[in-house]
């Protein structure tokens, strides 16, 4: 019986403590000034594909939850295809080979919060605790992928945002699970400021690496 407390406090405090936006991520967005209107399009475009990931995800947790597989299946295509844009998105700056690269750690961001939506909805703790590891270390292999492909992209900065990500998610999975919608709402919000600020620094970067782009 403690043993399961212990769990259930671990991943409780997992998700609550990565709710926050790391003080790293709100600094740099302070410092990008006002954007030029390249720069802004390309903050929008990116906040579009963004803000896509997060909802199709929440769909795909609401119809699991309820049981409705056709749209459960028609919202997790919908993931894979936003994955795709996303990484389609880098080939420009950075090659195919790099956008291959950001869809296959993508897909393993997915799998991990696919497999803790699984486990929380068995309660499983053991596989809950293995599933926040996996998605853990993947947010590293991003961070470190992003890192070495743009220096205004710090492992320090990228890290703890993407970090915070997966905290989003798995929280937002523990209200779904509890049907606490109104605790639910306000992690989609918090979920969805943080991941506009992760768009916002991204698209400063690019910026920044490549120079004014008229």
């Amino acid at each position: 019986m403690k043993k399961n407390l212990f769990l259930v406090f671990i991943a409780a405090f997992v998700a609550l403590a990565l709710i926050v936006p790391p003080n790293s991520l709100a600094a740099e967005k302070q410092g990008m000034g006002k954007m030029s209107p390249n720069r802004m399009e390309l903050s929008k475009a990116l906040r579009d594909l963004w803000v896509g990931h997060i909802f199709w995800v929440r769909n795909v947790v609401l119809m699991t939850k309820f049981g409705d597989t056709a749209a459960a299946k028609v919202a997790e295509d919908q993931v894979v295809q936003d994955a795709k844009d996303i990484a389609n998105s880098i080939v420009p700056f950075y090659g195919k080979d790099a956008g291959d690269k950001l869809f296959s750690l993508l897909a393993g961001h997915y799998g991990a919060i696919k497999e803790y939506m699984t486990a929380e909805f068995a309660d499983n703790k053991d596989a809950k605790t293995a599933a926040i590891d996996k998605l853990n270390k993947n947010a590293e292999e991003i961070a470190t992928f992003l890192s070495s492909a743009n220096p205004n992209w710090p492992k320090s900065t990228i890290l703890p945002a993407l970090l915070a990500h997966g905290g989003h998610h798995v929280a937002q999975i523990n209200a779904i699970q509890q049907k606490d919608f109104a605790t639910e709402a306000k992690v989609w919000n918090e979920m969805k400021m943080h991941i506009y600020t992760i768009a916002d620094v991204l698209a400063n970067g690019i910026a920044k690496q490549f120079g004014p782009r008229k």
